[in-house]
């Protein structure tokens, strides 16, 4: 059972943020700061990515795990309306693989930070990105 009302789940669930998160502002910072200049949520693109690195035909999807149902802690199914709940995340999960393909198909270079990875290690991580950038730039242009 829900432990708030109706309407205070309602106004918790209508300041969850689906762009400008704190992850995605930490990582454009961080990559922006690398150098490396990018474009936000480009509504041309299938599944609107959050960062588009255009010079490097690449696109960075930032998931939070609870929302795309990544295998860790963070990703946890409600207690109440599970089968709304369900349903909704493999609708997710659905959009997210199709969005993906249509990305690859037009020649983008799909990569995809997870909530957790982010925020255990996020160093690590970003270095990982750019390196794989660069990888990628290379081949592309050999």
């Amino acid at each position: 059972m829900d432990t708030v009302s109706k309407k205070q789940r309602h106004i918790n669930m209508s300041h969850i943020k689906g762009k400008n998160t704190s992850l995605e502002l930490k990582v454009r910072k961080r990559l922006y700061h690398d150098g490396y200049r990018y474009r936000v949520n480009v509504p041309n693109l299938p599944g609107k990515p959050d960062i588009v690195l255009s010079k490097y035909n690449t696109v960075i999807f930032i998931n939070g795990c609870f929302w795309h149902r990544h295998n860790c802690k963070l990703t946890t199914t409600p207690k109440t309306r599970t089968e709304y709940w369900n349903k909704k995340f493999e609708r997710n999960i659905q959009n997210d693989l199709i969005n993906h393909e249509k990305l690859r198909n037009l020649g983008w270079h799909v990569i995809v930070l997870w909530e957790c990875e982010i925020k255990e290690s996020f160093e690590p991580l970003i270095e990982s990105v750019e390196n794989e950038l660069n990888q990628y730039y290379l081949n592309d242009h050999l």
